[in-house]
């Protein structure tokens, strides 16, 4: 059984990657590092997730995302115009 699951996410125009899979019931982070100034990604924020955090360039962010219920589960910047997903099975 998985303890803890982490993932990073680059985040350069995009999210890499945009789809994140993790497993229902097993706590989980998201560590975010935005690599470049480009397009509106200074800020991190999901309704689903219930996170919001500013991204300083080249300085690791880490939010806890629920895992209590499966699902598709979407993030995007201050925006909304670049997004990305998680999915809880």
């Amino acid at each position: 059984m998985v303890a803890q699951q982490h993932i990073n996410v680059t985040v350069n125009g995009s999210y890499e990657p945009s789809t994140v899979t993790l497993q229902q019931g097993v706590p989980a982070q998201l560590t975010f590092t935005r690599t470049s100034t480009q397009g509106c990604l200074e800020q991190v924020h999901s309704t689903d997730l219930h996170f919001t955090t500013e991204l300083p360039l080249d300085q690791p962010q880490t939010v806890t995302v629920p895992t209590d219920r499966a699902g598709e589960f979407h993030f995007s910047c201050g925006m909304d115009m670049v997004s990305g997903k998680v999915v809880i099975v």
